[in-house]
């Protein structure tokens, strides 16, 4: 675990938070001295100011739970590792942060993952799906409260699964995030191949239900790639945005 993650969840620890209902952002961003309040906002989703120890989190209301806990949690995470600073961020979006140093909003947007899913409780839950699909990440995402990007983003950054998290859109590859211990040597396509399942999603509309085989000559660019085969799973996010999950042959390791 990083620096940045042993620090939120020993946050977690200290109020003695030991299952995901306890979970209050709210709560532990007063523990902390950040005072949230909703507000809307124009060209970002959340801002913090802060002087001397207390701190005022704005957030964008958007109808979206999840992300508006993510919202805060990044924002306490700027507090307890970059004080002395403002921000203006785009939270949940790994494509959109606005701040100029990027550093920063991955450290935030790491502490806000730990702080919301923390190991001791993300972790055993995972654990206990095997191979999780999307609609079993959906109710792990119900359980703790967050979006399902956030919680896929976690479940890759555990890196107890061979997996790959990325957005596609219609002008091809956005993002992605893979666990730690996928080769370096695996890189996606930048433009969707036909034959993918996230091709079909957002040109003929067809959704994807459940993981399914692809050849991985479908997906990377290595030369080899024809000889294995991955399990594909996608869902429409928002904005003609597609979040892609792919599992690797251990073979490919």
């Amino acid at each position: 675990m990083t620096r940045v993650g042993k620090l939120a969840e020993l946050l977690i620890t200290d109020l003695g938070i030991s299952c995901p209902s306890d979970l209050d952002v709210e709560a532990i961003a007063y523990d902390s001295g950040v005072s949230v309040i909703y507000e809307a906002l124009t060209g970002c989703e959340a801002t913090l100011v802060g002087y001397g120890d207390r701190a005022i989190a704005t957030i964008n209301p958007s109808g979206n739970r999840g992300r508006e806990r993510f919202s805060i949690a990044h924002e306490v995470g700027h507090w307890n590792l970059h004080r002395g600073r403002s921000f203006q961020c785009r939270v949940d979006d790994q494509s959109a942060n606005i701040y100029s140093d990027r550093v920063f909003e991955s450290e935030a947007d790491n502490f806000a993952a730990h702080l919301l899913m923390p190991g001791i409780l993300f972790n055993p839950m995972i654990k206990q799906l095997g191979k999780p699909n999307f609609k079993q990440l959906k109710e792990v995402a119900t359980q703790f409260d967050t979006s399902l990007t956030a919680t896929a983003l976690r479940l890759a950054n555990i890196n107890t699964l061979p997996i790959i998290v990325a957005c596609y859109d219609s002008n091809g590859y956005r993002w992605s995030i893979k666990a730690n211990d996928v080769p370096k040597r695996w890189f996606l396509k930048k433009k969707l191949d036909e034959d993918t399942f996230t091709f079909d999603l957002l040109n003929k509309g067809k959704e994807c239900l459940h993981l399914g085989k692809q050849s991985a000559d479908a997906w990377f660019e290595g030369d080899d790639a024809a000889n294995y085969e991955v399990h594909e799973q996608c869902i429409s996010l928002y904005a003609d945005q597609v979040l892609v999950l792919l599992y690797l042959d251990a073979e490919m390791f």
